[in-house]
Order: C-alpha cells, then structure tokens, then sequence
C-alpha cells in the first residue's frame, strides 16, 4: 500500500498512477541524463479503496452519485462537498497510517530535519482505460510538515477524486465512478518559493507543433503557474537543432508575474513580486537549454517504455538554496496526443469589426455567440448552450459549463490555467488574461471571439464573418511547381509550418519589427533622441538587457527564429527591412533618424539604398547580427536572405560588400543570397545579377507599378493597376528566361496568385521555379496548378555543358535527370543530344537533313 518513488516504474501505473509511476521511471531509467528527482512514496489506489472501504463510505457515495444529476449545478455541488467532507472526516486505517508516518519519518531524517516539507499530490487511476488523464481534476499542497499534517493532505487528496469538475470530468467520459481510484504521492519539497517554478510541454501546446519544447516559468513555488493566475515567462527551444548542439532559443515572452506562492508558517501564501524582478527573466539561458534537453529525453523514454510517442507536460522547480534544477511530475499531454489525424484547421476572419477586448489567445479558432457575464457560481444556472462564458477568472468547478460555451474569456489567467488546458481539450476558443472583459462586455452583447490571428485574442463587437477550412495533407495533390508560404507574424508559423508546403517565399521582418516598435538607430544612438519621454521609454524598455541594442536583435532574431523553426529543414526566405522612410519615422526614436517629408516615400530611401548609406548602417548592422544569431548560435541554416529593392549592379556590390563586413558573407556554411525582381532594371540586368545573387524572386507589385507607371496606393488609377497586364507578363518571362540560363531559380512571392489561382498556372507555363502565397490560400492553389498542365522547361544544355557530355555516353546514374531539373534545363532525347553534338560526324548530320527533306516533301 506504499511504495518508495524510487522504485516505481512505468509499470506500475495500474498501482499508483501515471504521474508518480511517471517520475519513478525517471530515476530508474534516467539516471544517466542527470535528470533530478526529489525523492518520496506513493501510496497506492488500493489504500484509497481501503479508507473508503473500512470507514464504510463507498456504498452511500457511489450509491448518491448513480442518482446525481449532474446538469443540476447545484445538486452537483451539494453532493460533491458532502461526499469530500465525509472522506476527509473518517480516519485512515490505523497500519497505513503508520506505515505513512514511518515514511514520512525517515525522509525527515534523510534531509537532516525532524519534520521536512513535503508536496501531498494526487493521481487518479481508471481500470477500465489505464492510459486515461485526468489533468487539473484533484488537489496537491504544498509546505506540507509533519506526520498528522501528511495524513490529513493525503485525506484531503483521495477526497479531490469528488470534486464537482472530477464528477463531471468522468461523467462527460462515460467512465464509471467505481472504476477510478486515486492514488497520493509524498515528495520532498524543492525551495522553489526562493527561486522559481513551471512547467514544461514537449511541443507547441497551441498548434500541436512537435518540434519545439516550450517552457513556462514563474517566481516561487509552481502551483500558480499550472493554474494559470500568474501570467509567466515562456520560453521556446527548438528539438531538432538543440539534438545538433545548438542553442536555439527560438521565442522568448517575458510575463508579468505580478505574484508569486512562498512558504508560510503553515502552507502557503501569496505575496507580490518586486517591480525589478517582474522586468528580468526567471530562467537563464543555460537553465532552460537544460530543461529542454530533459524534457526530449524525458519524451524519448516514455515513447520507448510505452510503444508510442506521445508529447509530455513536465512540471519543474528551481531550488533557490542550491541553484539546482528538479523535475517534480511528468505525464503525457491529453489535447494533442489524442487527435486522430494530422489535420490542419485554419480560421480567418473575412470580415471586419470593431475590438472591445484583447487578451492571450489559447488555440487558433474562432467562436461566436452572446455573452454571458458570470461573477460567482450561483450566475451558471442561467447560462445557455452557445454563449460566451466572461469571467474574472475561470474556476475549475466551472468546467460542466465549460463544453457548452461557445468561447470563454477571463480577465485574469494565463495559457497554463485551467480554462485554458480545457479550452483546448475541448476545442473552443479561449482568451485569457484581457484585465477588463468583466467591465467591457455585458450580458447579451453579441461578440465574436477570434483566437486565429497570432498570440493575441481580440474579442469584436457583432458576429464577423470568417471562414474555416479543414486541411487533411496527406489528400493534397502534388502541384507541379513547389508552393511555398508569405509568412509575416511569426506567431502563427508553427500551425502554417504544419501545411505541405516547399518552404517560405517570402518572410518580411517589417511585422517583427513593427512588433518591437522601436527604430533600430534609436537603439544605437539613443543620446540622439530628442524627446525625454522617448528617452526614458527606452531606458525603461532596455534597462535590463547587457545593451540597447539587444533589444532590437534578440526580438529580430526570435521572431525569424520562430518562422525558421516552424519549416525547419525547408528553405526560408528572409527579406531584410523594407519600410518606407514615414513608415520607420513612426517607430519609436524614429522621427530623429529619418528624412523629414520625403515626397514619394514609394520609390524613395528604401530597401538596399538604406543598408550601405550612413543614416541607416548601423540599423542594417543590427539585422545582420540577427541573421548571424539565427544562422550560427541557433544553427537554423535553413535561412537564406533576400534584398529587396535593388536598382543598380553598383548598389548590390556594395549591400553585399556591407554584409561581409558584418560576416554575412554569401557562401559561407551555404548561406544563400537573393535579390528581389521588382524594378525594370532588375529584369534588365538578370544575367549580371546572376553573377552575385543566389536566386531571384519577383515581387509583382512594385514591378507592375513600375512597368506601368502607377503609385500601386493611388486609388485613382487602381483600375489601371493589373499584375496580368501584357507588358508585365512579358518583364517576368525575360527574367525567368535570363536567369534560367544562368542556372538561377526565380519564385514569385508578390500577391497575385493568392488571389487568383489562374495567375498561378499561368506562372507555372512560364517555368517559374516556385510560387509563394499565402497560408489560407495554399491548398486551392496547390489543387489548381495540379489541375494544369505541367509545364517542362524549355532551355537546352549548352554543348559544352559537362552534363550533356554524360548523356551523350550513356551515363546511366540514376539522379542525373534530377540534376539537370535542378539546373533548370530540359532533358533532351538521345537523337537531339547526337544531331547538336559538335563530334557528331557531318555526314550523318547530313543525312537526317536529307531524310527530314524527303519526308516534308512527301506530305
């Protein structure tokens, strides 16, 4: 009936359950990974069996809860608190609650103190589904000390498996109540009050990405973090380029963390969070690579142990006394690893409206309906199916009401709360953390609840159009030119990245940028910004970094990162910045560093005029370093760089030139370098550009209004403004044309094909090498061009071309057509490669001359 944690394994989840079964495991099989435990007992789901059993409680409880109602909230409630009350009441059977004090005992002495902290934690057990979770359903404490202490939390504990949300829980699941037991774990408390605490997910917990692990941290003990009223640091590493040695810290969001949990006399208690404090992060780099590397193996070892990979949701904590990292649970996700199938669900609003509320979007979805306002448990009698649930804060015993909800929105929480991991579950939008939902929103208002625009939620007046669009990739056809993404916030790249697509076209840094909100040059100069008050948001938004310009290349870096990742090995195209002079005259410091009244900002200081020229520079050197981090500190060499807005050979020798001197040099560890085809010079000069840039790609936008003459903002030539114009069609064919017989490939990223998949085709017929479009797009244009004609490039091998050599003798490798489709030339038959040959004897070429004369005579 108890059992030391040190010698659980995963075996023994049908004994004490999967959460301590979990952390047993961890000592037993991970020794080696350095993966720290603290050490414990468990006691097992037969000892719950026994209390209720001795105490003579089961009968009258199950018998009660086969009659419950549980729609009758206040039935539930009712029979949930008597039910927990008689539990915690009985004693516990007298040799177990020996043998509990004897364990408890002897930890004691183990630490060297008579009556040591504990954690009482509970993990529930199904007979009928072993593998089943029932995250967030049952109590822990916390600061637990001694004997008499341990065994009324254990009571406490087994009382939690009748909880209104657990009654429920089990109800929604059609589980039996007298098939689920529970066990109670006893572990030695980290002093994390003193340091910190959080949890760790072994993927995206939004969009299900599987490649990244994410970690949330809080200041003292982790319990608020894993209900989710503290809003916590999150960090974000990337799996596949940490296994490689890398350190690729891809996001980092700095929390609020406006109170943290710390010892009291007695338990816990709740205290504020120094103003300094709440401005730095809790975890340092090192620590949360640590942590990142733990959890993979952590993941590994599950998947090994039980035959099938799941992802992981790992709570840790940080002893403030000795600095050292602990792993204090570990169990299996319960949204992601659940799904059936590697759908893609994509939401986009098609309509506009106003915003009342914004907050911490949880999921990708978008829900409508009225909202109902509800301050204390007595208001969700009244709550209809379909309404928007508005709260302060969600509470767990809410969750009946929860899977009718249309949306919920809290005013307080963040995405680790409760609302929010059921949110998930149960796949309903949630916005967590909005501050004055409460105030704003009223009873009855219509609202619509969109969570699909990145990792802010806004909640918008009225029901706004939208559309929704189910993905199923293995269904998708293969288009015959690679489809790739125009990928702008970073937020939303780990659900794009889970589309087919080649890659990304197209990555434009002005979204991070405009994010950050800050003039690079600001940055590097801010003794040259004029406004005080500019001045002192700058200090104050900088203060705890090594340099202000830290700033501006970690939140570049990261956001790049993110969009890398997401993709990750597949190509991405990062277009350095390409503001106009108003637009970065509107970041901040910004109007001290840019031309005053430029008169067509269109065609002006823009681009790769900026990069070399002393206003700007330096700026440009902060982007470089960016790139440098992404490339080479995070080893994301998936990246490649494009510079836009070209005009001369002179320029892109000197945007080049002021690379290297910022050791981005083109070719090093395969670094690639395109150029933007955008000005009538660009196509002009292709061959020549094709001897210092990697690749093209043709931004029709700026080169259609350039072709034809027309401001692309002026809405009275906007009935001029045609990317299928005849002079256009012509400049992008005279590209493609030149840079294929430079063996240069050319994408296209402007806007056109995502708005007509026809444009599309007609860019396949031209031998565009890849299309770029955008992601709510991608799959009727992929069925388009599968629906078109393939089209087969049409340039020959030149004769001295070594591949054409290998043809002619028969060279039978197998990859030697690839290699030629990759060169962007044509496969000719063995009669052209002969009759084109300059060693093929002139009589025989005479001879096919005469025989072709004959037969056009004869028709």
């Amino acid at each position: 009936m108890l059992l030391p944690l040190r010698e659980l394994d995963l075996d023994d989840r049908a004994l004490v359950g999967g959460k301590h079964a979990n952390l047993g495991g961890l000592v037993m099989q991970l020794a080696s990974a350095a993966i720290r435990v603290p050490d414990g007992f468990a006691i097992t789901a037969d000892a719950f069996r026994r209390h209720l059993c001795e105490a003579r409680l089961a009968p009258g409880i199950y018998a009660e809860l086969d009659a419950l109602d549980v729609g009758d909230v206040d039935a539930l409630a009712r029979t949930a608190r008597s039910i927990r009350e008689r539990i915690r009441s009985a004693p516990l059977p007298r040799d177990l609650a020996a043998r509990v004090t004897a364990a408890y005992e002897a930890l004691s002495r183990q630490h060297g103190e008579d009556a040591t902290d504990v954690a009482v934690r509970a993990s529930a057990i199904c007979e009928e589904l072993p593998d089943v979770s029932f995250t967030g359903q049952h109590d822990s404490f916390m600061n637990v000390r001694g004997a008499d202490a341990v065994i009324d939390a254990i009571k406490a504990c087994m009382a939690s498996l009748f909880s209104d949300r657990a009654i429920v829980g089990r109800h929604q699941r059609k589980l039996a109540h007298r098939a689920v037991a529970l066990s109670v774990g006893v572990q030695k408390m980290v002093r994390s009050d003193l340091a910190c605490a959080g949890v760790i997910f072994t993927l995206d917990p939004e969009s299900g990405f599987r490649d990244v692990v994410e970690i949330v941290a809080a200041w003292g003990l982790g319990d608020p973090v894993v209900k989710g009223t503290v809003d916590p640091d999150a960090i974000t590493i990337h799996k596949p380029t940490l296994a490689r040695g890398f350190r690729p810290i891809v996001r980092r969001e700095l929390g609020n963390k406006a109170t943290k949990l710390v010892y009291a006399e007695c338990g816990t208690r709740e205290v504020p969070v120094a103003e300094a404090d709440r401005r730095r992060p809790c975890l340092r780099d090192d620590e949360a690579l640590t942590l990142a590397r733990w959890a993979i193996a952590i993941e590994a070892n599950h998947a090994i142990r039980t035959g099938r990979s799941a992802p992981m949701v790992i709570e840790w904590a940080k002893d403030g006394r000795t600095g050292e990292l602990f792993v204090v649970e570990a169990r299996p996700d319960t949204v992601h690893s659940r799904r059936a199938s590697p759908t893609c669900e994509l939401f986009q609003l098609t309509g506009k409206g106003e915003v009342l509320v914004t907050g911490k979007g949880v999921g990708t979805k978008i829900g409508q309906g009225r909202v109902r306002v509800v301050r204390d448990a007595s208001e969700l009698l009244s709550f209809v199916d379909g309404e928007v649930l508005v709260a302060e804060m969600a509470d767990p015993d809410w969750e009946p009401v929860f899977a009718r909800a249309a949306a919920i929105v809290t005013d307080r929480g963040a995405r680790t709360s409760h609302a929010a991991i059921v949110a998930r579950e149960l796949g309903i939008p949630c916005i967590v953390g909005s501050e004055h939902a409460t105030r704003t929103l009223h009873t009855g208002d219509e609202v619509t609840v969109s969570c699909a625009e990145g990792d802010k939620g806004r909640v918008y007046a009225g029901r706004v159009d939208y559309e929704r669009q189910v993905i199923d990739p293995a269904t998708l056809p293969s288009p015959p030119v690679p489809v790739m993404l125009n990928i702008g916030d970073p937020s939303n790249a780990f659900a794009h990245g889970q589309l087919p697509s080649a890659g990304v076209g197209l990555a434009r840094i002005e979204f991070i940028v405009s994010y950050l909100g800050v003039h690079p040059m600001a940055l590097v100069h801010p003794d040259r910004v004029r406004d005080p008050t500019t001045r002192a948001e700058l200090a104050a938004r900088t203060a705890h970094l090594a340099s202000p310009t830290e700033l501006f290349v970690d939140g570049l870096a990261t956001g790049i990162a993110q969009i890398a990742a997401a993709f990750y090995p597949r190509p991405v195209i990062v277009r350095f910045s390409d503001f106009k002079s108003n637009e970065y005259a509107g970041l901040i410091g910004g109007r001290d560093f840019e031309p005053a009244g430029e008169a067509n900002p269109m065609i002006g200081f823009r681009g790769a005029s900026r990069y070399y020229d002393e206003r700007y520079r330096e700026g440009f050197a902060l982007e470089c370093a960016a790139i440098r981090r992404v490339r080479h500190t995070m080893g994301l060499t998936n990246v490649k760089v494009m510079i836009p807005f070209c005009r001369t050979l002179g320029e892109a020798r000197r945007v080049l030139d002021e690379m290297a001197a910022n050791d981005l040099r083109r070719g090093d560890e395969g670094l690639e370098v395109y150029v933007m085809c955008e000005i009538p010079n660009n196509v002009m000069l292709a061959g020549e550009l094709s001897a210092l840039f990697d690749g093209f790609s043709i931004g029709s936008n700026d080169l259609t209004q350039l072709v034809l003459g027309i401001d692309r903002d002026s809405s009275l030539l906007a009935h001029l403004f045609d990317e299928r114009d005849p002079g256009v069609k012509k400049m992008i064919a005279q590209v493609i044309a030149t840079a294929h017989r430079h063996r240069r490939p050319v994408g296209f990223c402007g806007q056109a094909p995502s708005d007509d998949p026809e444009y599309a085709a007609s860019l396949a017929s031209l031998g565009i090498d890849s299309i770029s479009v955008t992601p709510d797009v991608f799959a009727r244009v992929v069925a388009h061009l599968a629906r078109a004609r393939p089209h087969r490039p049409r340039v020959l091998l030149r004769a001295a071309h070594p591949l054409r050599r290998r043809l002619l003798h028969g060279d039978p490798s197998p990859d030697l057509r690839s290699s030629l489709q990759r060169s962007h030339c044509a496969v000719p038959s063995r009669a052209v490669l002969e009759r084109t040959s300059p060693h093929f004897p002139r009589v025989r070429r005479s001879r096919l001359r005469a025989r072709r004369r004959a037969r056009s005579h004869g028709a």
